[in-house]
């Protein structure tokens, strides 16, 4: 029997669970004044700070190279600062649990760049993965939002650029992957990277005295540093045991997270377009998963 660190399944669903716990958490500090790109700041500088602790506390020798800090850079800002910064922008105007149905989107999008950059052969089961994938798509973009409460189009489209820039990660992470490297060390360089980035960018856009806002919410911002910490750790392992594609499909389970804390716990309701269009999405990734099974090509 395989333990949960060389378990794809298990990994898969402890990744996406905890990734689905930023979405209340990332609502309840922006509903409280926090800004998007502050939070976001807060996921990355906490969660590679904690695991460069223990990097440390290991006492395992860290190798410094030019491909590992290009690795780092790229990974930073397609996979953590740009959609952390939309999902937490987005998120007080689009709701928790119709921002995780953006999550739900990844597998689908990730495929198609893999067909489009000719990673991988196209077939005719990933090709209908990705039409009932958008499908569902579209469905959910035009209900804009919580019922009763439609957001500004510019905010769904925030929201659709999410899954974009997940899916370029996903693929870009497998492909420069520097083979010499684990899973924990990846996570700390990207990580930080990602926090220089967002920092450069709130000391410019917003001034440093926006950090002592964090101190309204000082339960929230230790909660989502504990959970991104342990997230990450997972991230990398289960990008290395099952590939982008099927790494994209933590976005299920973020998406579920999402919609039952937004549904349960922040009060917020949906029009039934939106659970109809959750449900296509989600028959889209099933294709999609099929079909990677399929053809693996790019594993």
């Amino acid at each position: 029997m395989k333990s949960i660190w060389d378990s794809a399944p298990g990994l898969l669903v402890i990744t996406g669970a905890l990734l689905g716990l930023a979405l209340p958490f990332g609502k309840t500090a922006t509903d409280a004044g926090i800004q998007g790109i502050l939070w976001a700041f807060v996921i990355s500088a906490g969660a590679g700070s904690v695991l460069l602790c223990s990097l440390l506390l290991s006492r395992k020798r860290i190798k410094i190279t030019v491909h590992k800090l290009r690795y780092f850079a790229i990974t930073a800002f397609v996979s953590y600062a740009i959609p952390n910064l939309l999902m937490f922008s987005a998120i007080s105007h689009l709701g928790a649990g119709y921002t995780g149905i953006m999550f739900t989107l990844s597998p689908v999008i990730t495929l198609l760049l893999s067909i489009m950059l000719g990673v991988r052969r196209p077939n005719l089961l990933g090709v209908a993965g990705i039409i009932i994938g958008f499908t569902g798509a579209v469905m959910v973009a035009v209900t804009r939002g919580e019922a009763g409460q439609p957001a500004d189009p510019l905010w769904v489209a925030a929201g659709l650029l999410i899954p974009v820039s997940l899916a370029i990660g996903n693929i870009y992470r497998t492909w420069d992957w520097p083979g010499d490297t684990g899973p924990i060390e990846l996570a700390v360089g990207s990580h930080l990277a990602a926090a220089v980035m967002l920092l450069a960018a709130i000391l410019v856009l917003l001034g440093g005295a926006a950090v002592a806002s964090l101190a309204a919410v000082p339960v929230v911002v230790a909660a989502q540093v504990v959970s991104a910490s342990t997230m990450f750790v997972f991230f990398f392992r289960l990008q290395a045991v099952g590939g982008p594609v099927y790494l994209s499909q933590i976005g299920y389970v973020a998406a579920a997270i999402g919609l039952f804390s937004g549904l349960f716990f922040l009060g917020e309701h949906y029009q039934w377009l939106t659970w109809v269009g959750a449900v296509v999405i989600t028959a889209g990734v099933v294709v999609t998963t099929k079909a990677q099974g399929q053809d693996k090509g790019l594993e």
